[in-house]
This record gives C-alpha cells, structure tokens and sequence, in this order.
C-alpha cells in the first residue's frame, strides 16, 4: 500500500517569491507611500507661496469700493500704467482709472487728483498723458498734480505720503490690481479706500493674465514693505497738493 505524499516545506526559494510581491506575504511597496509625501510637500509649498496674495487680499476687505459707493477723501490717487501706441492718448485701462477719478471729482467725491505714473516710461510719459485726459474729461487743471517718479505702486504711495503730504486719499485701480495697491498705502501710512475703476474695452483674457501677475507681484509687495525700501527716487517735500485744495 502507498503512503501519502507528505507537504513540501518551505524553503528559501518560496521566503523570497514572497518577499517579491509574488506570495501570499509580500512586502508593500513604498511608491504609494512617496506619492503621498511628495503630495503634501507640493500642497505645503503653494500655501506657502500663496501667503503674500492672503495678504494683500484680506487686508484689503473693508476697504474697496464701487465706483457708486465711494466715500468721500480730499485727495484721489490714480496709479499710472502704459499709455497707447500714439503715446499721446491713456490705454484702455489707463483710460478707465482717469474716467473713474473724474467722475469722483465731478460728484464731489473728491476735489484733487494726484496723478502717479512713470513720467519716463517706456510706452511714453504717463503723467503728461494721464494729465492731459483729465483735463479734456472737464477737471480743472488747478486740481491735478502730477507724480512723474511714481514708477510702481509701492512708489506711488510711498511717495504721496513722504513727499505730497497726503494722510486720507481714494485710490483708483482695476479690480485684479486694488487689493494690493490698497494694502501697500496702508501698510506705509496712508489712510486709503480703493474704487474700482472701469475698463472698457478690457476683455476676459487680459484681467486673468493680469489677476496671475498680481499673484506674483504680491509677494513683492510683501517682500518691499517688510524691509521697508524706500522709493526708488527720492525727493524733498512737495507742497502742490495742499496749494491745489486751498485754490
């Protein structure tokens, strides 16, 4: 009579296949384990790169404005940008922030307008310009003072205070740039409230690309005001605004 065939045991070949991932005991593979930690690593990284943008966006509630709602300030700041290809005439959005201003003025909203801008700027000189529309849109002349070294927006308001002497301004921007031009008055001494200025003309695509360039320009604003940079161009105090809201 035949016995039964006794069990193979286990040897060191079958230790392995399990070791492999081919038997019952295989060990888990540590990829999953990395995919998870190069995931909170890169989520880690966004908020971290994201902290200047939560700056300027929130400390800037409160204080930001449509048009129809603005509250009232002697002074109205308008930052300047590129001006049209005939270098004679503002940009669409240029355009928009000086109708804004206008329109505050001419609503008793405001009485001077201090125009900031690059008065040497590639596309042509921005204060000219920006005076000049203001001009044409009815202001009076004696109303607009022009900042031809506000060559960026910490600049701008740097310079209203230590050089212009204004403390409580309006200041007019678009939407994707207000936040942080708000922030930054703030931040350096000047009671501010942001309007929203309109932009006709402006389409879809050019406020997304310039919403990702505010989300990067945030982190020099942050960057600016905590080592406290002063203005690029510095100049002795400037008494042009007080004299136009005496006139």
């Amino acid at each position: 009579m035949v016995e039964p065939r006794a069990g193979r045991r286990r040897g060191p070949a079958d230790e392995m296949s399990d070791a492999d991932g081919s038997g019952v005991g295989a060990v888990p593979s540590s990829r999953p384990r990395r995919r998870r930690r190069l995931a909170v690593l890169a989520v880690a990284a966004l908020l971290l790169a994201s902290l200047p943008w939560l700056w300027t966006t929130v400390s800037a509630r409160g204080h930001l404005y449509a048009e129809a709602d603005a509250p009232a300030a002697d002074v109205v700041i308008v930052l300047g940008t590129a001006v049209a290809a005939d270098r004679q005439q503002p940009s669409d959005r240029l355009a928009g922030r000086l109708e804004t201003a206008a329109a505050l003025v001419t609503s008793g909203r405001a009485t001077v307008v201090l125009v900031s801008g690059d008065g040497g700027g590639a596309s042509g000189d921005e204060t000219a310009v920006m005076t000049a529309y203001l001009t044409g849109l009815g202001v009076d002349a004696r109303r607009v003072v022009a900042d031809p070294f506000g060559l960026d927006t910490y600049d701008s308001c740097a310079r209203a205070r230590e050089v212009y002497g204004v403390q409580r301004a309006l200041i007019v921007t678009q939407s994707f740039h207000l936040p942080r031009a708000v922030t930054l008055c703030r931040q350096l001494g000047l009671d501010v409230d942001g309007v929203t200025a309109r932009c006709d003309g402006c389409g879809r695509l050019m406020f997304a690309e310039k919403s990702v360039r505010e989300y990067f320009a945030s982190g020099k604003a942050a960057w600016d005001t905590a080592r406290g940079r002063p203005p690029a161009v510095g100049s002795p105090a400037d008494p042009a605004v007080q004299d136009a809201l005496r006139d």
